[in-house]
Parts: C-alpha cells; structure tokens; sequence
C-alpha cells in the first residue's frame, strides 16, 4: 500500500469520525433536552423527535463522503489505484471541510434544536420554528458536504 492511498483512507476515516462524533454529541443533547419535555407530555414525542434527528445528518454526510472517497480510490467495487503522495494529500484535504464543520456544526445544531425543544415545552403550535432555527444551521454542513464531494471529484487517478 502507498503512501498516498495511507493519506486518502486516513481522509475518509476522518470524513466519518469526526462528522459521526458531531452528530452523535449534537444528537444527544437534543436528547437530553427532549427526555424532559416528554416524561412531562409525552404526546409531545413526535415534535422533539424531528429535533432529535437533525443534528444526525452532519453524520450521513461524512459517511457519503468516505464512501464516495473509497470508491474514487478503488477501495470500494474496484482495484485500488496506485496513489501518490500528493494525491493521497489532496484526498485527504478534500475530506476535511465535512470533518470540520460536519463535527462542529452537528455540535451547533444539536444546542439549537435543543432551545427548539424548550420552544416546543412551552409552546407546541410554534415547533416549526424551533426546527427552521436548527435547519439554518444545516446550510455549512451542505455546503462542506459539497465542496469535499467536488473536490473528491477533481483528484485525477
């Protein structure tokens, strides 16, 4: 194994680690949050729920990420390519705008939908809102997830 395919394995490990590690904190403490409201109303449950489930996406776009970025390398339904160093490099900074904003957003995300949460305790007509807040944050990880999808895909092989 090259160098280069080190380099490009240690990019999408990093894609699906450090996104899933958002996800699972951001994910959490929405939980956290929503367990109160729903040992109090637990006909609330739905609502929290959708909350819960957002910072959960930062975690899908990581995996995408990995597993586009081990297909390009013919780890996944092919023969692995021959990387060099650079390109091994270049795999691995394609990965790291959903790493770093899939971890940090996933984080942002979860402490928003928590508040949506607190929105819903108190006021159940106005979970919507709660949830567009949340999704506002979603925006960098979609971008993150795009620009490393475009950049997977400009790596000659």
């Amino acid at each position: 194994m090259t160098n280069g395919m080190v380099f490009a394995l240690i990019g999408a490990a990093l894609a699906a680690l450090m996104a899933g590690i958002g996800s699972a904190k951001g994910v959490g403490l929405v939980g956290e949050a929503a367990a109160g409201v729903v040992s109090v109303d637990p006909s609330k449950f739905s609502k929290v729920l959708i909350l819960q489930l957002l910072p959960g996406t930062q975690g899908l776009y990581g995996l995408l990420t990995a597993i586009i970025l081990l297909s390009r390398v013919g780890i996944i339904g092919g023969t692995p390519a021959e990387l060099t160093t650079a390109q091994g490099l270049a795999f691995l900074a394609a990965a790291c705008p959903i790493a770093i904003v899939g971890l940090i957003s996933a984080i942002f995300q979860g402490k928003t939908a928590a508040a949506g949460v607190g929105i819903t305790a108190k006021k159940p007509e106005h979970n919507g809102k709660g949830i567009i807040m949340a999704a506002m944050v979603e925006t960098y990880a979609i971008l993150a997830l795009l620009i490393s999808i475009l950049m997977i895909y400009n790596i000659a092989v």
